[in-house]
């Protein structure tokens, strides 16, 4: 079993305690609404589709708390709720608008370009753009390890993939990332 930081198996005992469990819950929210509102707002490029999902993934803690086991950290849990509520999201508007896996790379360069909620400069609007040209998975520990310096073990608990697919994956994505760069210059 995961070693759990003494802090967050404060925070979980507390939020198992009817008598705290809403202070609980509230400081995981304070704790953990900015990282995760960035691990999903990376994979869906859309400020209000992120704050959308950030309050399914604190709603669907609420509901399930009672089935956190303590195997893993407070915040991998949350994670993984996070990117299944994106992917979720990702697949069904991919379904809506009739899109394919590569059409959804388009869908959100253009959603990047409309971007009017996040301030960067154009190298940082490019990044965004390599990074909406990866395959879904690719995108994902890409993002978990480059932006958020996730362990590959941390990962790999919140995708259920091995460290070594994961290795690779991150690898390709950087290659790719790369590539998409050379072909602007």
């Amino acid at each position: 079993m995961a070693q759990i930081p003494a802090d967050d198996q404060q925070l979980v005992d507390r939020l198992r305690d009817p008598a705290t469990v809403r202070e609980a819950f509230a400081e995981m929210i304070s704790r953990y609404s900015e990282p995760l509102y960035w691990q999903i707002r990376r994979m869906v490029q859309s400020h209000h589709d992120a704050d959308d999902l950030l309050q399914n993934t604190f709603m669907k803690a609420w509901m399930s708390i009672e089935n956190f086991r303590g195997d893993a950290r407070l915040s991998t849990w949350l994670y993984k709720i996070a990117v299944n509520e994106a992917i979720t999201f990702l697949a069904r508007e991919r379904r809506r608008q009739g899109l394919s896996l590569d059409d959804e790379a388009s869908a959100l360069a253009a959603t990047i370009e409309a971007d009017t909620d996040i301030d960067g400069d154009s190298l940082a609007v490019e990044l965004r753009k390599a990074i909406a040209t990866l395959p879904e998975k690719q995108r994902l520990v890409f993002n978990m390890k480059y932006f958020d310096d996730m362990k590959y073990e941390d990962i790999s608990n919140i995708l259920g993939t091995s460290v070594g697919a994961l290795k690779a994956s991150y690898h390709l994505a950087v290659k790719k990332i790369e590539n998409f760069f050379k072909g602007k210059l």
